[in-house]
């Protein structure tokens, strides 16, 4: 019997500096992946309209699941989005992280 390390996997939500633009994302490393949409290295959609500031995300130990999140929030409407980020995190402020 094989034994699998769970590794830690994160659906994560990040927008512009005025709160108009969301992209949702997948990562096993989010602190570097937040570093890297912060140096440009970022999608391209990232990048062309500055979306820097991580306001959600979601842990899982199972990285199967982050991406079948990431696909479901990918679909949802924006409002649907925002409505969900605001639960959590009413003032969408930049997380920390």
């Amino acid at each position: 019997m094989k034994l699998y390390k769970l590794k830690t996997s994160y659906t994560y939500i990040l927008t512009n500096i005025y709160r108009t633009t969301l992209y949702v994302g997948v990562t096993s490393d989010l602190k570097k992946r937040i570093q890297e949409h912060y140096e440009g290295k970022g999608s391209e959609f990232t990048n062309k309209y500055n979306l820097k500031d991580l306001i959600y995300y979601e842990e899982f130990t199972d990285i199967k699941q982050a991406i079948a999140r990431e696909k479901q929030l990918k679909n949802w409407r924006k409002e649907w989005k925002l409505d969900l980020v605001k639960k959590l995190n009413p003032k969408l402020e930049t997380l920390k992280f």
